[in-house]
């Protein structure tokens, strides 16, 4: 199994999950199991049918979590040194050439990317574009509306 990439807040994120599911979630998936059980005719019981539903769901992401952070290599921005080169974790901000409107965008794993927050994943197309670059640099993007050029105007490793 290859190693991902994983900031270090994305990385507490799913170790958060992960306990909440395991201390929390599981324990009363189980109690609410053992409650429909009690009920008598299981055949006929939709309680304990949704609960074995959300049991084997709950399972299913903890395994899915264990997985993650088991082959998750943990990247922590504030210690990047990469001369002012685009790298991943890094926080880059940019001017689109056509419209001027600046954007900050930090590139971060899959499981971590979220546009609304600017986060963005490093096989985006526009991560892709920026990784080796550096500021001053012009990357041309490819979108689904057309080629879009952006000029880097800052690198920061937060």
């Amino acid at each position: 199994m290859s190693t991902v990439p994983i900031t270090k807040y994305g990385a507490e994120l799913l170790k958060e999950e992960l306990q909440r599911l395991k201390t929390k979630e599981r324990p009363a998936v189980i109690n609410a199991i053992a409650e429909a059980r009690a009920q008598g005719d299981l055949s006929e019981n939709a309680e304990y049918d949704a609960a074995k539903e959300r049991q084997a769901f709950i399972e299913g992401r903890i395994a899915d979590l264990e997985g993650k952070l088991g082959s998750s290599l943990v990247v922590d921005p504030a210690t990047l040194n990469a001369d002012g080169r685009v790298v991943f974790a890094a926080t880059v901000d940019l001017e689109n050439l056509e419209s001027g409107e600046k954007v900050t965008y930090q590139i971060v794993g899959i499981d971590e990317a979220d546009i609304k927050v600017s986060k963005v994943s490093v096989t985006s197309p526009i991560a892709r574009a920026l990784i080796g670059k550096n500021a001053g640099d012009v990357v041309a993007v490819e979108a689904p509306s057309g080629v879009r050029e952006y000029e880097i105007l800052a690198v920061r490793y937060i």
